[in-house]
């Protein structure tokens, strides 16, 4: 007689599901998201195989509640492994509990065979059932057949030089992982009664209609110079033209102010359409960009194509699978957001530089659930300056790999392009095809031409406080940029103690994003209207923020800040030529690091120049990224991640590879009195939820953890989560500390705070 064998307990209709279809469709799912990277075949058997240790009688026991601590996954595993010849789907198979482990015979033979496991289980559980044979004898009873792949996706037999390279080997494990636990998930999700939106489609040549035509009014309605919206225009003809070449990697090197936001969502949407990819991936390192870009590609597009076609996920969208979740789970718009976000299936993906990187290194199923969406898809970089100088090799090798592998077109845009290229040997390991990328905007040495609208001045002794602030009282309107947030509070304090108090403007990330984009606002308006404006910043100011000064002073800093800078100056080119002093302060300090590394590079490259610098020419760019990676050779840095990547130990290199190293958490401000006391007042009777967090996001502050000792600790109260105190959100819980001007500012606190 066969005996029903059940995956899960009843669920929402109140019948338990049945393992034999709980299989079935997960490797049915599983299949279709592993196909347009060609790896269904095994993604299939890893979908029949995943559970397989289900079939054990003491796992049927532990659903019954009569039995507990069972290992129901390895035996899937081993069988993926030693039956099926498919390592690829063994390790997946392997993770999708407890994660990617590392790949070596030792580890793996320790935690998968059933002979070891039965003696020395490293979790301290049983095994649902040692038989191999019998478990595989009641699947293929339940009419499921798994079949050996014809070409193995990760064949570990071959000898170690004719595989691909440690992080490409990795890449497509975790590729074909993305696809296995998203079936999973989902398929779980369903029968406990989760509904499941479903992204619509790209449909890219109506979406590049209707940005067409947005990009034409805006055109005819542009109070710009006319050089400006000629170099628009040009950038706009380059995007188009260069999306008809074949998928790869590609630059787009356009001068601040060029129209890029929209231009490069032109050629990705030319290029899907050409070339039949799937969906566009928007990839920003700044959360006050991220917000700017995903709400004008949601106001431009949704109207035409509905919710879910643009989404944006990063920490404080509380979209994340790793997100808390609230009682507005069935809430309109924000869940079917927070639905789609989990695995990117919307036609437009808006996110972070640390989401987007950081999953492509994680080994945990809920960050690498989304990776197999990446598959033939448009990746656009933004301000790609930023990333990181010790994780660039690794960080490159990957998305090659992308590319060569899995049909992905990566974009890397910014004004200031960094010379990767000049890496290619060190990218370009076995497979993966390098960096060598192809430049979208093949005018842009004229492009740079239009958009020269401003003179460097170079100060070649140090300007004390004092005499930086009585220059800055001298001016009607003026930036002032600097490189540490003591430093910006310190002058405008100083400023403000001189008598200049109306027209002064102070902005960093001490500042919740609503007081900083309040700030923005009334700069803005003072500016346009011609009226008395001095603002003193941090680099926030200087990627995406679009404002317009006739002067702007900027202490020295890497060459593309300075640049950045310089791009909040005349911007719309309503002067002959702007005024950018580059400055050395009376105390020079740097965030420790990168920054402070191009920092002084940047000094001893312009004085090799004799302190000539032509902001409006890209070699300028090329030659300092070259100079700057000599000095400080990426490839040779981070050791101990380059070990674990040739290691292929998944656990490690997930703990190394960070783009942000230090742990942040999130702070409730009193900024805005009245949201504050509601907000706070939610949190402490109803706790952390998705909603709440979306709410509050507007009143956050993220800062540094701080340690036992930081006399900030007496100020934050922590803010429950199922009943439990979190460790990363606070209410701080001192109005005073918040400054009308300054933003946060607890007293005798350390320089905490993210730059």
């Amino acid at each position: 007689m066969s005996v029903d064998y059940v995956a899960h307990s009843a669920g929402k209709s109140g019948l338990a599901q049945s393992l034999r279809d709980h299989l079935r469709q997960v490797a049915q799912s599983a299949h279709d998201f592993a196909a347009p990277f060609g790896a269904e075949e095994e993604a299939t058997l890893a979908g029949l195989l995943h559970d397989l240790g289900k079939y054990g009688d003491l796992f049927q026991k532990r659903l019954q509640g009569e039995a507990k601590g069972i290992d129901h996954w390895s035996a899937g595993a081993w069988a993926a492994l030693l039956r099926y010849q498919s390592a690829a789907a063994a390790l997946a198979i392997w993770g999708h509990h407890l994660g990617l482990q590392r790949i070596d015979p030792a580890t793996i033979r320790s935690h998968l065979d059933p002979a070891a496991l039965a003696q020395k289980h490293p979790l301290h559980l049983r095994l649902s059932e040692s038989d191999i044979d019998l478990l595989l004898q009641r699947l293929q009873a339940d009419g499921l057949s798994p079949v050996k792949p014809s070409r193995p996706f990760l064949d570990l037999t071959r000898n170690q030089e004719e595989l691909p390279h440690q992080s490409a080997q990795m890449l497509d494990v975790r590729m074909l992982f993305s696809a296995l636990v998203d079936a999973d998930f989902l398929d779980t999700a369903r029968h406990f009664g989760e509904e499941r939106p479903s992204g619509p489609p790209l449909q890219p040549q109506r979406a590049l209609q209707v940005l067409s035509d947005h990009v034409q009014q805006l055109s005819q309605n542009s109070r710009a110079a006319k050089t400006v919206l000629q170099m628009r225009q040009q950038l706009w003809d380059d995007c188009l033209q260069a999306a008809e070449q074949s998928p790869g990697i590609f630059t787009l090197t356009a001068p601040t102010g060029a129209g890029k936001t929209l231009a490069m969502l032109g050629f990705a949407l030319r290029h899907a359409e050409v070339h039949n990819l799937r969906r566009i991936v928007v990839v920003i390192p700044y959360l006050s960009i991220i917000e700017q870009t995903a709400q004008v590609y949601r106001d431009l597009l949704e109207p035409h194509f509905g919710e879910g076609y643009v989404i944006e996920h990063h920490s404080l969208s509380g979209t994340g699978a790793e997100a808390p979740r609230g009682d507005d789970q069935q809430e309109g718009r924000s869940c079917v957001e927070r639905l789609l976000a989990e695995n990117w299936d919307a036609p437009v993906v808006v996110t972070t530089s640390v989401q987007m990187l950081e999953s492509l290194f994680s080994n945990s199923p809920s960050a690498c659930r989304k990776l197999h969406r990446l598959a033939r898809s448009v990746i656009l970089f933004d301000e790609v300056q930023t990333l990181p100088l010790n994780l660039v090799v690794p960080t490159l090798q990957a998305l090659s790999r992308l590319a060569s592998r899995y049909g992905s077109t990566i974009v890397f845009a910014t004004a200031t392009q960094p010379a990767f290229d000049h890496l290619h040997q060190h990218i370009a390991v076995s497979g993966t095809v390098g960096w060598q990328p192809r430049e979208i905007a093949k005018s842009h040495p004229q492009l740079f031409q239009l958009a020269r609208r401003t003179q460097l001045e170079i100060r070649h002794d140090a300007l004390s406080w004092e005499e930086l602030a009585q220059e800055l009282t001298r001016q009607e309107q003026a930036l002032c940029v600097l490189n540490v947030k003591r430093h910006a509070a310190s002058l405008a304090r100083l400023l403000q103690a001189r008598g200049i108090d109306d027209g002064l403007y102070h902005l960093s990330t001490n500042m919740c994003p609503a007081h900083r984009q309040e700030v923005l606002q009334e700069v803005r308006r003072r500016l346009e209207q011609g009226k008395r404006c001095l603002l003193i910043s941090t680099q926030c100011v200087e990627a995406g923020v679009d404002v317009d000064f006739p002067t702007v002073y900027r202490a020295y800093a890497p060459l593309d800040s300075i640049a950045q800078a310089a791009g909040r100056c005349n911007r719309n080119g309503k002067l002959s030529a702007g005024r950018v002093v580059l400055f050395t302060p009376e105390e020079e300090k740097y965030p420790p690091g990168a920054y402070q590394q191009a920092a002084s590079v940047t000094q001893a490259y312009l004085k090799l120049r004799q302190h000539h610098a032509d902001l409006y020419d890209p070699a300028l760019y090329t030659d300092y990224y070259r100079l700057l990676y000599d000095l400080t050779r990426p490839e040779a840095q981070r050791k101990e991640l380059q070990q674990a990547i040739g290691t292929r130990d998944f656990v490690e290199v997930a703990k190394l590879y960070r783009l942000i190293p230090e742990t942040t958490v999130n702070v409730l401000v009193p900024y805005d009195p009245e949201a504050f006391d509601r907000l706070a007042q939610q949190a402490r009777q109803r706790g952390l939820s998705a909603r709440w967090i979306r709410d509050a996001r507007a009143h956050v502050v993220s800062v540094y953890r701080p340690r036992p000792q930081d006399v900030i600790r007496s100020f934050l109260e922590p803010i429950a989560l199922r009943g439990q105190p979190t460790d990363d959100w606070f209410i701080y819980t001192e109005p005073s500390h918040y400054d009308p001007l300054l933003g946060l500012q607890p007293q005798q606190a350390p320089e905490l705070w993210i730059l």
